[in-house]
């Protein structure tokens, strides 16, 4: 069993070795050549329609997705359906990505002509320069590679792997010649938890009708009860005209007792917390829940244009999946 178990390992190194031997000899490919296919693509008035066959038509799908939310428009055509009706997807003012490691495929030999004659500029990713592909393209990204990582040097692995890599290098260099902010990822990704972190702001989670306030001179027992009705762990302090004073916790109430102070002649000013964290309702979520970390509190003072709004507790940002 040992050495079953120590073969599986060895065979599994040689595979990430070899990927990551290949993965490192990539940034030589990227010269000017490859910076012309990219501007190309970044001035696209229409989309990026990326086609392949079999395992390049998985990458291709990827890239789609990498695309489409990082802030350039792209589409997924599998080559062997473009020629069954298919081609309509192709714009006037699409580029059409090819990739394919032979560049030999027939389905792309038979595509290919036809989208030249439609007139749309063609950029390839492809590991073999002299095929019908390389040399039949606007722009060649060449991708070299040794041999796949299987030991019959069959199946895509490290093909697949650097041709991934590189549309990753594509379209993280399209984003940020785009300026895509973080801002605009959240607005592409509303729905689950990445999204929320995104956009999700403290107006968008708090209960703004639970607003636990005391005045200065209220008793401990008044503050005591406060606390525990609007079941947030805490109440603040305002002055009379309405200005933050101080927050008391119910941590704070529990070491006033332990200490041994009259909770009779005790008024809530004695006990606050002068210097409470406080968010505005316009910050994200996320921003509120990593000051809670921070501080190690689970309550924050919420201010609506430096006026008391509620607070926001800690279960209120994690019910929205938010960490």
């Amino acid at each position: 069993m040992k050495n079953i178990v120590e073969n599986l390992n060895r065979y599994a190194l040689e595979t990430i070795q070899t990927e990551a031997r290949a993965v490192a000899a990539l940034p030589q490919i990227v010269d000017e050549k490859f910076g012309e296919a990219v501007e190309l693509m970044a001035g696209c008035r229409g989309r990026i329609v990326v086609s392949g066959v079999g395992k390049s038509a998985i990458i291709a799908q990827k890239m789609v997705a990498t695309l489409n939310s990082t802030g350039t428009c792209a589409l997924f055509l599998h080559s062997a359906d473009a020629v069954h009706g298919d081609m309509g997807m192709i714009g006037h003012d699409d580029v059409v990505l090819f990739i394919s490691k032979s560049g030999n495929t027939d389905e792309i030999k038979r595509l290919l002509p036809f989208v030249r004659k439609m007139g749309n500029p063609v950029v390839s990713i492809v590991s073999c320069r002299d095929s019908f592909l390389g040399t039949h393209s606007d722009y060649l990204i060449y991708v070299p590679m040794e041999r796949e990582a299987g030991p019959n040097n069959l199946a895509p692995t490290t093909s697949t792997t650097l041709h991934l890599v590189v549309c990753d290098a594509i379209a993280m260099a399209l984003s940020r010649h785009k300026h895509f902010t973080a801002e605009d990822f959240g607005r592409f990704h509303p729905g689950g938890t990445l999204g929320k972190r995104l956009y999700m702001r403290v107006e968008d989670v708090f209960d703004k009708t639970n607003k636990p306030w005391v005045s200065e001179d209220e008793t401990i027992k008044n503050v005591i009860v406060t606390i525990s009705s609007h079941r947030l762990g805490a109440t603040v302090v305002l002055a009379q005209d309405g200005t933050l004073r101080g927050i008391i916790t119910d941590g704070d109430v529990r070491r006033m007792i332990e200490n041994g102070k009259d909770i009779n002649t005790l008024k809530a000013g004695d006990i606050m917390s002068r210097s409470p964290k406080t968010v505005d309702m316009s910050a994200l979520a996320v921003d509120a829940l990593r000051m809670m970390e921070e501080n190690k509190i689970t309550s924050v003072v919420v201010l609506n244009d430096g006026c008391y709004a509620g607070l926001i507790h800690i279960h209120d940002i994690m019910r929205e999946g938010i960490q």
